[in-house]
């Protein structure tokens, strides 16, 4: 099977997507030729300073403007729509006509637009598929040039179907994470905490900061840790602010910085605290850790969290005040074990493989 799956270095969520696919297809004992690209490598320096600089520069400075700018183009109307076809479009176009793929897959909305754009102008067949990394379906996701759209949740594909998507099209399959999140559900949380040096008996904490680096509400929430009158472990990964053990008031700060042992640490934690990106979610749900949402990305975020919330996975603390008894709580074992028990009722640990096999009946390979 021939494959174009195209990413968007927006965090690195929508790579880690691919990366399960991938993974998926070939364990589905596919004969697999695939080729991974990333939407900002396409684009021209001009445009890649525009996208991906002017989001970075929202999302750590101006939160309010993002938000008014993710509001402002939930329609079908917004001048960004019409702009997705273009942005990369000689790079596409390249990959298109050297690898001749059966399919296009993409994890994020603007490679969809430009797939077909590519598509209608050099006569190539492909089936062009979105996954959906989100809980909640923006008007960017509804991408009607899309022949297939595996979404989160059946909310999302109801989504969908409001936004004019033909539901023939809507496949519901969950976010796609990695095999080794299903292979670490249960696993001895002692043991993987001794494993990777760390204090077997004491609450431990994993801050979620995203892959990039950028959560801005990062030094606060370390700051509330510190002194939430227990004592607790906290792994600070991307965004480390150099690496070692540090301790902050009653934290102890565990500064690893970019690590491939986050699923492992992910499964041993008995809270993730920070923002709320889609992978994060599924990865969280799938082991049943709990999550406290403060200062998630404005839009997305705001909507993974609420889904989190309505789903009784998580608990939301909207102002600084909230963070430090919405922590404690969660701590609380009977808390802790109802919010557990929701979080792995939320989750789909298989949805990699779902994407898989529902590409390959697309494609007629079942």
């Amino acid at each position: 099977m021939r494959a174009l799956i195209v990413s968007a270095s927006f965090g690195s969520g929508h790579h880690q997507a691919n990366g399960a696919l991938d993974a998926a297809l070939r364990g589905r004992g596919v004969t697999l030729d695939a080729r991974h690209a990333d939407l900002l490598k396409y684009m021209s320096p001009p445009e890649r300073i525009i996208t991906a600089g002017t989001y970075d520069l929202w999302v750590r400075h101006m939160p309010g403007v993002y938000r008014r700018f993710y509001e402002w183009t939930d329609n079908d109307h917004a001048p960004t729509a019409q702009a997705f076809g273009w942005l990369g479009y000689r790079a596409m176009r390249r990959d298109v006509q050297e690898l001749r793929p059966e399919a296009v897959v993409s994890s994020y909305p603007t490679p969809v637009a430009l797939a077909d754009n590519v598509r209608r102008r050099t006569g190539a067949e492909f089936l062009n598929g979105l996954v959906v990394t989100d809980y909640r379906v923006h008007q960017h996701w509804a991408r009607a040039e899309a022949d297939l759209l595996m979404v989160p949740s059946e909310e999302a594909r109801e989504q969908m179907i409001r936004a004019r998507i033909p539901p023939e099209r809507v496949e519901v399959t969950g976010i796609p994470i990695a095999r080794i999140y299903r292979d670490l559900i249960g696993a001895d949380r002692a043991a993987l905490r001794q494993k990777h040096g760390l204090d077997p008996d004491l609450p431990l904490i994993l801050l979620s900061a995203g892959g990039t680096g950028s959560y801005r509400a990062q030094g606060r929430v370390l700051a509330e840790l510190a002194n939430l009158g227990v004592r607790v472990q906290v792994l600070v990964l991307a965004g480390a602010d150099g690496h070692g053990v540090a301790q902050l008031g009653g934290a102890t700060l565990h500064r690893l910085g970019f690590t491939t042992s986050f699923p492992e640490l992910l499964a041993a934690a008995d809270l993730v605290v920070g923002k709320a990106g889609g992978l994060t979610v599924a990865e969280a749900t799938t082991l049943g850790v709990p999550m406290i949402v403060h200062a998630p990305i404005p839009g997305q975020e705001e909507y993974n969290a609420l889904h989190l919330e309505r789903g009784g996975a998580a608990l939301w603390a909207r102002a600084l005040s909230d963070l430090r008894p919405a922590i404690l709580r969660a701590l609380d074992g009977d808390e802790h074990a109802r919010l557990s028990a929701r979080a792995r009722a939320l989750s789909v640990p298989d949805a990699a493989d779902r994407v898989a096999d529902v590409l390959l009946r697309r494609l007629g390979r079942t």
